[in-house]
């Protein structure tokens, strides 16, 4: 092996050998939205008829009543003043997204759930309903036959019901009747925010944009927002130009976070989370009350009563009575790895990372949901 080759053989290990920081990295277009490009919530009132006897109850429901008739008389039938006691009919509220850039004639899926008292809504067809935005315009009109998940099966002394039967859902079931007037292709500036609002990350999306465009044209203005000015040469197409922005790479930074969930007993600990040097000392009061009742019985010809005399038996048990140290600066890995060898679960965990916060040694905000 000669000189040169062996020397180019060292450099590959020393290569090798060097540590490389594991970063995860993310696309921007997982990281941010484009401001107005957004889906917009719809919303209608309308009537659900074909069901089998499972629809609201007229009488007890009169908004169903009301709607009926009225639809009814739309249609020239007069009925009122008559008395109507259907049960296949039912009240709900039909909800759809409307998605950016939908154009008129796209079909766009609708939920629909009841608002009676109806059992189920298995079978049933949605009449005509328009479907409003919250500036009040109709932007689409659903009709259809609705797929329930789930079902209700009742005899005369059981019943059961799987799922949610009064929910149902019409795929296709809507048509888009008015667009939204927003031009993409119009824009000079665009606006970018950021799923997760960091100072850190919306500087590095930035300078990755500014990378690839090789001019200063994106500037974080705040903690959730990028703003890039759009190249001359690239205002002909915005389209591929935001292509290409969304599929660079940048590794987002993460604030240092302690997620709790008292009610489930969820902790969610963050990567950066760290602890100053603190003892914890842990241990359960386990208190045990046990009763065993005895009979007491009189001897044969004696004057006296049967009776049951209580025993009660309370035993007192202290477990955990070791501490843990937890020195300064380290890592997550190692705090969880210390709590568990004290056999500590997820609800003492919740009260010690508490009052570890309390003691000011966890450089982390707790947030208890």
């Amino acid at each position: 092996m000669t000189k040169a080759l062996r020397a180019a053989c060292l450099v590959v290990i020393l290569a090798l050998c060097v540590p490389v920081k594991a970063g995860a990295t993310s696309r921007i277009k997982d990281l941010t939205n484009i401001e107005g490009v957004r889906q917009n919530q719809l919303i209608g009132y309308g009537l659900v008829v074909g069901l089998n006897g499972t629809g609201d109850t007229l009488n007890n429901i009169p908004f169903t009543k009301q709607s009926l008739t009225a639809m009814l008389e739309r249609l020239g039938v007069n009925i009122r003043g008559q008395t109507i006691r259907t049960g296949n009919v039912a009240a709900v509220m039909v909800t759809a997204n409307l998605p950016a850039f939908g154009t008129q004639g796209t079909r766009i899926d609708v939920t629909v759930s009841a608002m009676g008292d109806s059992k189920s809504l298995q079978g049933g067809t949605l009449l005509v309903t328009p479907l409003l935005a919250a500036d009040g315009n109709v932007y689409a009109v659903a009709q259809g036959s609705l797929a329930i998940g789930g079902f209700q099966a009742e005899g005369e002394a059981a019943k059961i019901t799987r799922g949610v039967p009064t929910v149902g859902r019409i795929a296709n079931g809507a048509l888009i009747e008015r667009e939204i007037d927003f031009t993409l292709n119009r824009l000079g500036q665009m606006r970018m925010a950021l799923r997760n609002p960091d100072f850190t990350t919306a500087k590095r999306i930035a300078a990755a944009i500014n990378d690839y465009i090789g001019t200063p044209s994106a500037e974080p203005i705040d903690q959730s927002t990028v703003v890039i000015t759009v190249p001359p040469k690239s205002t002909a197409n915005i389209v591929s130009f935001l292509t290409e922005i969304e599929q660079l790479q940048v590794e987002p930074d993460l604030p240092a976070r302690i997620v709790i969930d008292e009610r489930s007993g969820v902790v969610v600990i963050g990567r950066d989370v760290r602890v100053s040097t603190v003892a914890v000392a842990q241990g359960n009061l386990t208190v045990t009350v046990s009763e065993t009742p005895e009979v007491s019985q009189p001897l044969p010809f004696a004057r006296g009563r049967t009776r049951v005399v209580p025993r009660t038996s309370i035993g007192v048990q202290e477990d955990g009575k070791k501490m843990f140290v937890v020195r300064e600066g380290v890592s997550l890995q190692q705090v969880v790895d210390g709590l568990n060898a004290m056999g500590i679960g997820p609800r003492d965990l919740i009260t010690i990372l508490q009052a570890i916060k309390a003691a000011g040694a966890i450089q982390a905000d707790i947030e208890v949901m």
